[in-house]
């Protein structure tokens, strides 16, 4: 039953894609996408991200402590070595303390899609990975209808890890991929209005990037080798929802099962409020 399970879940995902619905949280490196990993063939992830306020000054009371809980589910649909696909869904939790744009996230799904081809896939082992994809595309309309598409290219450096940089563009129908959270002229009742002072001008579009370092290689009793510890910092412009970015430590406890913590710093203050810490945690399956 679990073999026939894994077997159905990538066609219904396939099926959606084919038909036009597209699909939040892709492969990431810390706080975006800016990765060129793609989840290998029925390979699934499991991912629960969490960001929050170690502390909050009396200034800053009642701005946003904490992002809402993201739980994430990715497999990878392709069996081919040189192109590679993965899809997603992510259920987020309320956030009570948050941007009113944010509380309306919470108790939603996203979904996302990815394609890409790795390093060496054509040309040679110089030729970089490339990728193009689709994330946080949500069912809210004006709100969590981010529906950002993002081309990237990522090369290893050697010894001294890896780098991936591109675009994206998301949708300026949704506040989120405007300043502030807001739109102008919105009516009050949609409560999506600016506020005095607020632009609400549209942010929808701007550039990723995104390096990771692992060391300390450890083989686990299989023969299989891979870093106990990477480092990972990314960064998206854009003062809008995703624009922002951070750095930190993942420590895989396993080949499948890592934990990653460190602050993340937000483009726009009045979405995403101060600073926050983030810990994830991943498994594949």
């Amino acid at each position: 039953m679990k073999r026939l399970g894994r077997s159905i879940i990538p066609i219904v995902f396939l099926s959606l894609f084919a038909q036009g619905t597209v699909f939040a949280t892709p492969s990431t490196t810390y706080w975006t996408p800016a990765t060129s990993d793609v989840q290998p063939f029925n390979v699934w992830h499991i991912g629960v991200d969490n960001y929050f306020r170690l502390y909050q000054s009396a200034a800053e009371q009642g701005s946003p402590g904490a992002l809402p809980t993201d739980v994430g589910l990715t497999v990878g649909v392709l069996p081919y070595e040189k192109l590679n696909m993965e899809t997603g869904i992510d259920y987020l939790g309320p956030a009570r303390l948050a941007h009113s744009a944010l509380q309306s996230m919470g108790h939603s799904v996203l979904f996302n899609a990815k394609l890409g081809t790795p390093e060496g896939a054509f040309f040679g082992s110089w030729f970089p990975a490339l990728n193009v994809g689709i994330f946080d595309v949500g069912t809210k309309s004006q709100v969590t209808s981010m529906n950002i598409v993002d081309f990237l290219v990522g090369k290893t450096l050697g010894p001294f890890g890896r780098i991936h940089g591109g675009g994206y563009y998301g949708n300026p129908g949704s506040v989120l991929m405007r300043e502030n959270g807001c739109k102008r002229y919105a009516t009050v009742a949609s409560g999506l209005q600016c506020l005095p002072g607020q632009s609400g001008a549209s942010a929808n579009s701007g550039g990723m990037v995104g390096y990771d370092y692992g060391f300390w290689p450890v083989k686990d009793k299989a023969g299989n080798e891979y870093n106990k510890w990477v480092f990972a910092a990314d960064y998206a412009s854009g003062k809008n929802y995703i624009g922002g970015g951070g750095f930190g430590m993942y420590h895989y406890f396993t080949k499948d099962i890592s934990l990653l913590t460190g602050p993340v710093w937000f483009n726009d203050h009045v979405i995403n409020g101060q600073w926050k810490w983030t810990v994830q945690l991943d498994i594949n399956f």
